[in-house]
């Protein structure tokens, strides 16, 4: 029996990993489409879709599925839906605020969706601008360090394009800047012959929250039970966790 035990076990997290494997290939090129919508077909001169398509690879989505969401977006091909950009305010157990962005084609199920996970979870929703005053939109560019690539390599390249500090996470460096800058850090970067792993504009807090193990595991409980809405691009949220907790917490 134990065999099997361990048989089911595996199939069921197998399961839970195929599905959200799904889910963000299908918010990928949600992602892309919208981009494709907003600046046309062409990623050389629409920058916000070749960042988006660059994701969508990464991350193993099918070219012909990359493709296709393009040709929607662009009103070349029929089946695009209207979305919309909306973004959810809301707090976390242990006094951490969750900014959510959502893309969607249908408010009133995004709204029951956000809502009752915070509730379920034991979070909360927030009036617009309730803590959305605690984030700012940043470029982010994370370069890995295949190749022997150092921090010096990647200050000097970034240097003159807008960067304003460069840190170092361990495995990967991150490029801060203004989002404006994004493009041209990321430019500068391929010029210089230096890969990076991804380029956005996400909400970086400006206050952070530091949370015991507890606490923790709640939080991380209520942007699961967030991010599993189909209609959820990201969520942002300013807690701080150690290493030690994180390590227990796998």
């Amino acid at each position: 029996m134990s065999g099997h035990s361990k048989w089911a076990t595996t199939k069921h997290k197998k399961a839970v990993v195929d599905a959200r494997r799904g889910k963000l290939f299908a918010k990928l090129i949600k992602n892309v489409e919208v981009a494709a919508r907003g600046g046309g077909a062409d990623p050389a001169g629409n920058p916000t879709l070749y960042d988006a398509v660059q994701k969508a690879k990464k991350s193993s989505v099918p070219n012909e599925n990359i493709d296709r969401a393009i040709r929607r977006g662009a009103g070349l091909e029929a089946g695009g839906a209207a979305y919309e950009t909306i973004t959810y305010e809301g707090y976390a157990p242990g006094g951490v605020a969750v900014l959510v962005e959502a893309l969607t084609d249908n408010r009133n199920r995004a709204a029951s969706d956000v809502r009752t996970a915070f509730t379920r979870n034991g979070g909360s929703m927030a009036d617009a601008g309730s803590v959305s005053y605690l984030f700012s939109r940043r470029g982010v560019v994370i370069v890995g360090k295949a190749g022997g690539v150092t921090e010096d390599d990647v200050l000097l390249a970034v240097l003159d394009a807008g960067a304003e500090e460069v840190n170092d996470l361990g495995e990967s460096f991150e490029v801060i800047s203004e989002p404006g800058d994004l493009v041209a850090v990321r430019t500068a970067l391929q010029a210089a012959g230096i890969d990076y792993e991804s380029a956005e504009s996400p909400f970086l807090p400006s206050v952070e929250v530091e949370l015991d193990e507890d606490n923790a595991k709640k939080v991380f409980r209520l942007i699961e039970a967030i991010e599993d809405s189909d209609d959820v691009q990201d969520v942002y949220a300013n807690y701080s966790v150690s290493d030690e907790i994180m390590e227990k917490l796998g």
